[in-house]
């Protein structure tokens, strides 16, 4: 590898918007990091389903295939 064109590679703190808390490593800047969502909350890893609905396009969408 060529030295000195590679980023610093430490660990870090990772602060979940859950509350859960764990420590990787990672090239960002910082001893903490908060993230927006985990695998203890991401609805892939826990089985829920969340439907974010916005200006009603869920409700669209049933009504226009309810008839097929």
């Amino acid at each position: 590898m060529k030295e000195n064109i590679h980023p610093e590679y430490h660990e870090a703190k990772f602060v979940c918007a859950c509350g859960n808390e764990f420590v990787s490593g990672t090239t960002k800047k910082g001893d903490v990091i908060k993230v927006d969502i985990c695998s203890k909350c991401h609805p892939y890893f826990t089985g829920a389903q969340k439907i974010v609905d916005a200006g009603g396009r869920v409700d669209k969408f049933n009504k226009r295939y309810a008839n097929r």
